[in-house]
């Protein structure tokens, strides 16, 4: 007979499970716990928690256990559960009622048996099999269907063998215990459903950030790896911090709403790419657009060799009444000569077209020489100079291949990106994707934009997420203005930007004590372009 004192502390510990039940966000947990609550509340020896699968048809066994088999399957255990689904029709289409879980799912009713083994009208000959097995005595069972908020039935909670606290004796579920059970199948079935739509929601919503990326990469197969490389790098820098017991980030620690925060805000970092025009990100030589108008500039070339050719054969002809074998050499050695000059004036545009080396002022000035001090006859028949203002302008760019107003256009992705992001109604526990998005090209001294914060008006993930968005674009090999550099080479670079007030050094130091930059070499970099890093 049980007491009140025992009864009020059952339903005790109902209330404090549901309030535990209603604050878990892992799903495997969530079923962990609800098991683990009714075998307590009901001193069960064992159990198993079933959830419906997604096309209604079966029971799928999501955690089993029995403390006196040592069994723990499912759940935090880790241990895979092998057994088959139990479908809720046999083979014939009929209601498999044979089978009690399967029985109280289909019937919406709750089943307590007080011995299986003489109980009549359901199948336990896979009970009875079991217990051939293991030496195991299955007696009292209570079968209890999950219904949801929504009268759908989403499971079902299955005990076996309610055994005295002080004898440990084997005795049947009592009514009491089947209303407790039933009470708690309802709120951990309104826990589930919560918990899976939750899930859903966030799987969408990854989806729909996934989707942003997606566009990107359709604009510009140049962008595209690299929204997906650098939440990658920032995750690895973060774990690293997490695991640092030493020095002046020790204290600093991100939990998994806090990583998973992060990693929607690498995910989201160059979202505002989505405004960028594909002929600026995509821009691979300086006088690219929708083409590269080198070819424009080599037909002119062409042109001046032609004119000069057709203006030696003019003087030829004009030479024809008399013969002068001297004056006609003369005149094809001045032509040669010309015509040299041109191939290497146009070998010179070529090479100052690529970007890959930064220009020295007087390479900038000859760009501005050849633009004016050659003309050609455009197409409308005028005569013009041999470079427009706009291409000079380009060529004459100092180090790659983008003008100052392309470039402005690039940087203002960023400011793009924290409006799109900051006119979110981001929930509580993704209140800071904004800021450490739109953190990733501000800089230690102050000097990066848009907003040029200094290192104390950041917070740590910002600054790791700008760490690894330069990591990436240094030694990335699908950018269309260069190849991927050597790990060596992007360190060497990164220890200058380190030293020169650029990025975090505390963060640097860890990448570099924690082996990041490697783990990320050999995850995501050419085999080729992995060296040897110097201390």
């Amino acid at each position: 007979m049980e007491s009140i004192d025992d009864l009020f502390q059952r339903l005790e510990q109902l209330n404090e499970v549901g309030a535990a039940l209603s604050s878990e966000r892992d799903i495997h947990r969530l079923v962990e716990k609800i098991l683990v609550a009714a075998k307590d509340i009901t001193h069960a020896d064992g159990g198993t928690l079933y959830r419906m699968t997604e096309d209604g048809r079966a029971l799928r066994f999501e955690i089993v256990r029995n403390d006196t088999l040592g069994i723990a399957l499912g759940g935090s255990s880790g241990n895979p559960i092998k057994f088959p689904d139990l479908p809720l029709k046999d083979a014939q289409g009929q209601p498999n009622n044979s089978m009690v879980a399967a029985y109280a799912a289909i019937n919406d009713k709750t089943v307590n048996i007080a011995d299986a083994y003489i109980e009549a009208g359901f199948d336990f000959s896979g009970t009875r099999k079991f217990d051939e097995r293991t030496g195991y005595r299955s007696q009292s069972f209570l079968t209890v269907p999950m219904k949801n908020h929504e009268n759908e039935i989403i499971g079902v909670l299955q005990l076996i063998n309610s055994l005295d606290p002080q004898t440990r004796a084997v005795h049947a579920f009592s009514a009491s215990e089947q209303r407790l059970v039933e009470s708690l199948a309802s709120q951990a079935a309104i826990a589930l459903t919560n918990r899976h739509l939750i899930s859903q929601l966030e799987v969408l919503f990854e989806s729909f950030v996934n989707l942003i990326n997606l566009a990107i990469d359709e604009k510009s197969p140049y962008t595209g790896g690299h929204c997906q490389r650098v939440p990658a790098l920032t995750m690895m820098i973060a774990e690293a911090v997490n695991v640092t017991h030493d020095g002046p980030l020790s204290g600093f620690q991100m939990t998994n709403a806090d990583l998973y925060e992060l990693k929607i805000a690498g995910l989201l970092h160059d979202c505002g790419k989505v405004t960028t025009p594909v002929h600026v990100v995509d821009k691979a030589t300086k006088l690219q657009t929708i083409f590269d108008r080198i070819g424009l500039v080599d037909t002119r070339f062409e042109i001046l060799k032609r004119d000069a050719q057709i203006a030696t054969l003019r003087r030829l002809l004009d030479m024809r009444t008399k013969t002068n074998p001297e004056a006609e050499s003369a005149c094809w050695a001045a032509c040669w000569k010309e015509l040299e000059v041109l191939d290497a004036e146009r070998e010179f545009l070529r090479r100052a077209n690529v970007g890959g080396e930064a220009m020295t002022t007087e390479d900038q000035q000859r760009v501005r020489d050849i633009g004016t001090q050659y003309t050609w006859r455009n197409p409308a028949g005028v005569d013009a100079d041999f470079l427009s203002a706009d291409e000079i302008e380009n060529l004459s760019i100092r180090a790659g291949t983008l003008t100052a107003k392309e470039r402005e256009i690039i940087n203002h992705h960023i400011v793009a990106t924290i409006k799109m992001l900051e006119a979110l109604p981001w929930p509580k526990h993704l209140k800071n994707v904004a800021e450490y998005a739109g953190g990733h090209h501000e800089r230690m001294d102050g000097k990066g934009y848009p907003k040029g914060l200094t290192r104390e008006q950041m917070s740590l993930p910002a600054r790791m997420l700008g760490i690894a968005d330069i990591f990436e674009a240094l030694t990335a090999k699908d950018r269309p203005y260069k190849p991927g550099m050597k790990l060596s080479q992007a360190i060497d670079i990164m220890k200058k930007f380190s030293a020169g007030g650029h990025i975090d050094p505390d963060l640097f130091e860890t990448f570099l004590q924690q082996n990041v930059y490697r783990r990320y070499a050999e995850a995501f970099l050419d085999p080729s372009q992995i060296d040897e890093v110097a201390p």
